[in-house]
């Protein structure tokens, strides 16, 4: 599998700035090479801080924005504007999802993505009809199959996938043991219980992991004294995915990025 790239800067605000800059890279030249770009991202605080550096620095305007399509690694079963749903800070930070005549979403200070090439889980459709998380899992992998990057052995190939560790070595919502680890091409997305020892307590969904072994380009965002001892556990001798799924994301082609308080138990 090989190893990453390891980035260690000062504190959580240089973490998410790096990455915006490493992201903002990676589309730039997937659109030179191929015309658009696919761009998997993430949640939680990650997401929050690589938004903002999206849109306060000169990046705002270093991208062909309407040349993405923008996809979610998981997302918590909740409505798109719950203040749990991956998709509201996208939404609150980077885009007036609102469309406009030109077919556009974004305000003064929002990016001028493409609203059809935006591909949130449909949450608020599947809850609103009492569909489920199950098909609201299948829902999105039809629209990768239709319109997503192409496939590589069964799984789509990211220009850039963006993800966060947990406290537990988890990613995506693959926590250790998941069943997902084990799921067959039929489940390139699927419904996670609702996790008990992470916050917050409500089910999810999630891409299959082996994304992350096709993503041309893989951001691992990371950062406080929590991550440091799973990190740790991520970067030693065993290799166990199992235990820590996101050591999926330790090959070569991914970068970490990484506060100094989560690489704090790095070996020297």
């Amino acid at each position: 599998m090989g190893e990453p790239e390891l980035v260690i800067v000062d504190d959580p605000a240089a973490t998410t700035a790096t990455a915006a800059e490493l992201l903002t890279h990676a589309l730039v030249s997937a659109i030179r090479e191929r015309g658009v770009a696919h761009w998997a991202t993430t949640g939680g605080s990650t997401a929050v801080g690589l938004y903002r550096a999206l849109v306060d620095t000169p990046l705002h305007d270093a991208v062909d924005w309407p040349s993405v399509h923008v996809w979610w690694g998981d997302d918590r079963y909740v409505p798109r504007d719950h203040p749990f749903s991956n998709v509201k800070p996208f939404d609150d930070i980077l885009v007036d999802i609102g469309e406009s005549e030109e077919g556009t979403a974004g305000g003064a200070a929002g990016l001028a993505f493409d609203v059809a090439r935006v591909h949130p889980y449909p949450t608020t459709e599947a809850i609103g009809d009492a569909r489920g998380a199950g098909w609201c899992a299948a829902a999105l992998a039809d629209t990768l199959r239709d319109q997503g990057p192409a496939f590589e052995d069964g799984w789509p190939v990211f220009d850039v996938l963006v993800l966060g560790c947990g406290r537990d070595g988890h990613t995506l919502s693959v926590f250790p043991d998941s069943a997902a680890l084990d799921a067959g091409f039929a489940d390139l997305a699927m419904a996670v219980p609702a996790p008990t020892h992470i916050e917050p307590h409500v089910e999810r969904v999630t891409l299959h992991p082996a994304v992350i072994g096709t993503a041309r380009r893989v951001l691992m965002v990371s950062s406080g004294a929590e991550k440091a001892e799973a990190i740790g556990g991520i970067f030693g001798e065993t290799r166990d995915p199992a235990r820590w799924p996101a050591q999926l994301a330790r090959r070569s082609g991914a970068t970490w990025v990484l506060d100094r308080a989560a690489a704090g138990r790095l070996a020297r």
